[in-house]
């Protein structure tokens, strides 16, 4: 072979190098309910994670390397969201994946991320998708504990002198594990439940249940639920003219919620993240600084509010950005820096502590009590 051929062989391999190198990606996948009931959750946190990936590869991607974010639409089913998951994992071939957006969704993948030993980063709130730990070994979730929201809420009903409680849920996945709460923690905080309601996620009216709640005694009402149940909830309490408190779950997070809900919102409380009272945060408040640029950056560009749940996303994405940064892309290694390495970490939904026994890192003190005023959110006092 002569040296000329040799020279052009040569060239040619690198070149052909050079642009494999340039394709490649970190690919993380992402599992949300872009359409079908949940589309409340999924929109903002498609939303959010496609403008945090044009802005890290604008500054350069990760430690030079593109991220690339390919989304799932899971339709608010869970049969859609395992083949979703699949499909990441064994044609992708995705480092992590971040989602699914509701708790039943992310229950059905649990057992498909540990068998595939792929880190996954829930944007749901129920307990057990990371509990118990030993048997979640590849789970991670960024909203609060469903738990945690109970004991914000039974903290501030004691600060009021509220004993007795009437609740009401949604059977769901979402709705089973809040009931299981309220019911477990009301001892804790000297509450008594004195009725437990349920209804269905296709119901149009609850009523019969608020009545029944009317006439229990109660002193205050919880409703733990997301979607349409909470504006169906909040406007038959208005209407009842049932004369005590209505809270809602952590759920409650979306501007939509007080558009939909109208007067019949005022007044309701909820133990929300500061993402949606962040103007009115200390400006030395370790999580200002990131909620003024996530927000003003999210309203620039979609012309509306991310609320609690696109910052889910946020907080899901950039643990997983901040893994591979640290560690590349491995998933092991991205598995065990989330686990050891996320501390004093200020994400959209509070100061993230996450350990081999807490898979969350969030407590009840990542939550502002919040009222409706005047259409708008206000920090409870």
């Amino acid at each position: 072979m002569s040296r000329k051929v040799i020279a052009i062989f040569v060239i040619s391999f690198m070149f052909l190098s050079n642009i494999a190198y340039a394709k490649e990606t970190y690919k993380i996948g992402a599992i949300f309910s872009i359409t079908g009931a949940a589309s409340f959750l999924g929109e903002p946190e498609k939303n959010t994670v496609l403008m945090l990936a044009d802005q890290i590869n604008k500054a350069g991607g990760i430690n030079g390397t593109p991220v690339e974010v390919i989304i799932e639409d899971s339709k608010s089913d869970e049969t859609q969201a395992v083949l979703s998951a699949k499909k990441l994992i064994e044609k992708d071939k995705v480092l992590a994946i971040i989602g699914p957006s509701t708790t039943g969704e992310s229950m059905a993948i649990v057992p498909i991320m540990n068998n595939a030993k792929t880190p996954l980063v829930s944007c749901a709130a129920g307990a057990g998708i990371t509990q118990p730990v030993n048997e979640r070994y590849w789970i991670f979730k960024s909203p609060q504990y469903d738990f945690s929201a109970v004991e914000a809420i039974y903290s501030h009903l004691k600060k009021q002198n509220i004993t007795k409680v009437g609740i009401i849920t949604i059977s769901n996945a979402f709705g089973d594990s809040g009931r299981k709460a309220l019911n477990e923690i009301s001892h804790k905080y000297s509450i008594t439940v004195v009725a437990d309601e349920r209804y269905g996620p296709k119901d149009s009216d609850m009523t019969t249940q608020l009545t029944k709640i009317k006439n229990s005694g109660a002193q205050a009402v919880i409703n733990w639920s997301v979607g349409p149940g909470q504006i169906i909830v909040t406007k038959n309490w208005y209407s009842l003219k049932m004369n005590i408190p209505l809270y809602q779950s952590h759920g409650w997070g979306s501007k939509k919620n007080i558009e939909l809900a109208g007067k019949s919102a005022e007044g309701v409380i909820a133990p929300l993240s500061r993402l949606v009272v962040w103007e009115k945060l200390p400006d030395k408040h370790p999580q200002k600084a990131l909620l003024k640029k996530y927000s003003n950056d999210y309203e620039s560009r979609f012309k509306s509010e991310p609320g609690t749940f696109g910052g889910h996303a946020y907080d899901a994405f950039m643990m997983v950005v901040e893994a591979l940064k640290k560690v590349g892309p491995d998933k092991k290694k991205i598995r065990d820096y989330i686990e050891n390495n996320i501390k004093n970490w200020p994400g959209t939904g509070g100061i993230f502590n996450m350990s081999p026994s807490d898979h969350c890192g969030l407590d009840k003190d990542a939550f502002e009590m919040v009222v409706i005023k005047n259409g708008d959110w206000e920090i409870l006092k």
